[in-house]
């Protein structure tokens, strides 16, 4: 990477030329105070071409989701098959309910929802500089083990949960939503997860580990989970049911 020697190198992927053009100006502008240098793709085979031949020096790349060669997952996830070590962000029109499992699965390094104004391009640097000092992707082992994918409102509440998340947990989908998350917790790990956990997201930070889950008939299970902060304060929270010997029971 040449982000600690020379301008932060940033590829941004997205088949709508005029956004491209405008993308590039705000990023290599004064106002985000950051010196960086950014190359443009329209065409998401092109620029997988421009990966995988003669560009090693990108330090980030960005892609939009809808695009009609391949969606930003899965040409990020190409890209990621020939450059692991590359920070991968998606920035989209897309709800973040829509992406964010897919966004979790293929252990992208974050997503930010394109919207109105410019103060969305300085989200969007100060997000790139933060994926390429934290290494480029989500924990290695949380991207083996994550199944679930849910997600809590800023009161608390699941907004919804998928149906392997439920699932963990001895519940429908449907029951899932609408629950706020100390139902799915024994009372000593709500108590730890607000200590411990919840700070470390609210201020930005994500936080992987082990954790209790509560099911529904009043047993309880290992969990491995990682839990980030989406952008408008929600909680994205992926999970993995393990046994006791901390191997994946979902296989």
């Amino acid at each position: 990477m040449t982000s600690g020697c020379g301008p932060l190198s940033i590829l941004y992927v997205d088949d709508d030329p005029d956004l491209v053009a405008l993308v590039k100006t705000y990023l290599e502008g004064d106002s985000t105070n950051v010196d960086c240098t950014v190359s443009t793709e329209t065409s998401p085979t092109a620029a997988l071409d421009r990966i995988r031949s003669a560009d090693p020096d990108v330090d980030c790349v960005i892609s939009d989701y809808n695009m009609p060669e391949m969606n930003g997952i899965t040409f990020l996830e190409s890209v990621r098959e020939s450059r692991p070590e590359l920070p991968l962000l998606l920035f989209s029109g897309e709800e973040t309910n829509d992406v964010a499992a897919e966004v979790v699965r293929a252990g992208l390094t974050d997503y930010l929802q394109k919207g109105m104004g410019t103060d969305q391009y300085t989200m969007l640097i100060r997000r790139v500089e933060h994926a390429v000092e934290g290494g480029g992707q989500f924990d290695p082992e949380a991207q083996t083990e994550l199944d679930g994918v849910g997600v809590v409102g800023t009161d608390e509440h699941f907004e919804e949960a998928d149906d392997t998340y439920a699932s963990f947990y001895g519940y429908e989908s449907d029951d899932v939503e609408g629950k706020h998350w100390t139902e799915l917790h024994p009372d000593e790990e709500v108590e730890h997860i607000r200590t411990h956990v919840l700070p470390v997201v609210r201020r930005g930070g994500e936080w992987s580990g082990r954790s209790r889950g509560l099911r529904s008939d009043g047993s309880t299970f290992t969990e491995s989970k990682m839990v980030t902060a989406l952008d408008d304060g929600r909680l994205l929270i992926a999970v993995s049911e393990f046994d006791d010997s901390g191997l994946n029971t979902d296989g």
